[in-house]
């Protein structure tokens, strides 16, 4: 079983970083934090701890994940693109309030688990569970390997949709020069360049597919419209007679499995998730 809140905890950690330091950071340096280390040395400083968190603070720490989480699957997830499709297939459906938000919401939540399955064993497999068994005890180390399979999953989707230009932008607001893309590696850039660029990525090809499912439907319209114009009926509503064709179009064609079906195939993985999976 994948072990979410402690997966969740360290992206959590690492978005809350900036914020958490008592010092003044160096924003140069945000991108390099590792939570672990943060958390090793908030365990150290504190007097009779002995190296380990108390109850008190694992309570805090599960209470801030779980206040984040939201933030967390909205950022570095594929959620965003999920939960914006389905609510554009609402719209082209015109049925309003239906299906409800909660239902979208908590759709888009379930295939987000599926679909990031893969890439959260990945994350305590090869980062988490070492440290917490003590076979791994270099935080650094810990911290490396917990967020790389979470960049190779972001510059899928980036590297996917051909969307760097969102990277490129990123880098030159923080000072790095991108005259010559091709010298650039992907170790070059951050996790806080990483993140803004994908969301920019992911909101760009969540909108194309909405437009593309949005089509059938305005054509429906549109014939309905020029129907009873012809007609005269003229002070009728289009919406009003459209909307029961669309629902039966979209339940004679399994609509709901073909988008679903559609936006997880969308997702692309890494290799080595690809790999994982074809040797398992």
């Amino acid at each position: 079983m994948i072990p979410w809140a402690r997966i969740l905890a360290v992206v959590a950690s690492a978005l809350v970083t900036s914020s958490a330091a008592a010092q003044p950071v160096n924003p140069a340096d945000l991108g390099e934090a590792n939570p672990i280390a943060i958390l090793e040395s908030a365990s150290q400083s504190v007097p009779g701890m002995e190296g380990g968190l108390s109850s008190a603070l694992n309570v805090l720490l599960i209470l801030t994940v779980l206040s984040l989480a939201p933030s967390i699957l909205i950022l570095c997830t594929c959620f965003t693109r999920m939960v914006i499709v389905l609510g554009l297939l609402r719209q082209a459906l015109g049925t309003q309030g239906l299906p409800p938000s909660q239902v979208i919401v908590g759709l888009s939540l379930f295939i987000t688990f599926v679909v990031m399955a893969p890439t959260a064993e990945r994350i305590y497999e090869e980062g988490l569970a070492p440290y917490v068994r003590g076979e791994q005890t270099d935080y650094n180390v810990a911290w490396d390997r917990s967020k790389q399979p979470l960049r190779d999953f972001m510059f899928e989707q980036i590297d996917a949709s051909g969307n760097w230009s969102g990277v490129y932008m990123m880098l030159n607001y923080r000072g790095v020069d991108t005259s010559d893309p091709e010298s650039l590696t992907r170790a070059d850039v951050d996790m806080l360049t990483l993140v803004p660029a994908y969301i920019l990525s992911e909101l760009k090809v969540s909108f194309l597919i909405g437009f593309r499912i949005y089509l059938p439907f305005l054509v429906i319209d549109m014939v309905i419209a020029s129907m009873l114009i012809s007609m005269g009926m003229l002070m009728l509503p289009p919406v009003l007679i459209s909307l029961p064709f669309k629902i039966l179009l979209f339940v004679l064609v399994d609509g709901w499995q073909l988008v679903i079906s559609s936006l997880m195939t969308s997702v692309h993985q890494p290799q080595a998730v690809l790999a994982a999976m074809g040797a398992g």
